[in-house]
C-alpha cells in the first residue's frame, strides 16, 4: 500500500531513455527494446506512461544527444518531465503530474542505474510512493574507469538493494519486463 491518500494508480516512469544518455551502455538494444514492450504493455492497458528528459551543461537541451531514442516515442497525450537533477522528482512538476493521475505507485525504467534511476526511486518512495524497479530495462555506462565496478555488478547490485528496501507503509520491488503488472497501488 502507498502512504499517499486516494492514489490508487499505477505509471510506468520511463527516465532519461536519450540518445547521449544510452549511447554505448551495457546492452543497450535489449534494454530499450524491453523498455519499448513496457511502454506498449502500458499504453494496452491504460496506465499513464510519464517520460522524464534529463539536460544539463553536458546534455543541451534541445540537441540530438537530449532526444528521446528513436526506438521509442512518447505519446501525445503522455507527459514529459525535463529535469536537471538525478531525483527525477527534483525541482520539477512530476508530482503534480502523478497526484493529477492519481498515482501513489510508480514502475520505473530507464538509465542511468547507479545515478538517475537510484536517485529516482528513493525520491518517490521517500515521498510516499510504492516503487518498482523493471530488472531488465534499467542500464549504465561503464564507470569502471573511475572506480565503479563493472556495469553487470552494478546493475546486479540496484536490482539486489532495491529488492529489499522497505519502509512504514510502503512497498517496493523489482520485476523483469515479463513480471511486470500495473495494478493499483494498494
Amino acid at each position: 500500500m502507498t502512504t499517499l491518500e486516494n492514489r490508487p494508480n499505477t505509471a510506468l516512469l520511463v527516465v532519461d531513455v536519450q540518445n547521449d544518455v544510452v549511447e554505448g551502455a551495457h546492452e543497450r538494444d535489449t534494454i530499450v527494446a524491453n523498455i519499448g514492450s513496457l511502454v506498449e504493455r502500458a499504453r494496452r492497458e491504460r496506465v499513464p506512461v510519464v517520460w522524464v528528459q534529463h539536460s544539463d551543461e553536458g546534455l543541451a537541451k534541445g540537441s540530438d544527444g537530449w532526444r528521446i531514442v528513436p526506438e521509442l516515442t512518447p505519446g501525445d497525450t503522455e507527459t514529459l518531465v525535463g529535469k536537471n537533477y538525478g531525483d527525477s522528482f527534483e525541482d520539477t512538476d512530476l508530482e503534480t503530474v502523478l497526484s493529477g493521475l492519481g498515482v501513489g505507485r510508480l514502475v520505473v525504467a530507464g538509465a542511468e542505474t547507479d545515478a538517475c534511476i537510484r536517485s529516482t526511486l528513493h525520491g518517490a518512495f521517500t515521498r510516499g510512493y510504492n516503487a518498482t524497479l523493471v530488472s531488465d530495462a534499467h542500464t549504465a555506462s561503464d564507470r569502471s574507469a573511475w572506480g565503479a565496478p563493472p556495469v553487470e555488478q552494478v546493475i546486479a547490485h540496484a536490482n539486489l538493494c532495491w529488492s529489499h528496501q522497505a519502509a512504514p507503509g510502503r512497498t517496493a520491488g523489482v520485476e523483469s519486463t515479463k513480471e511486470v503488472t500495473f495494478g493499483a497501488a494498494s
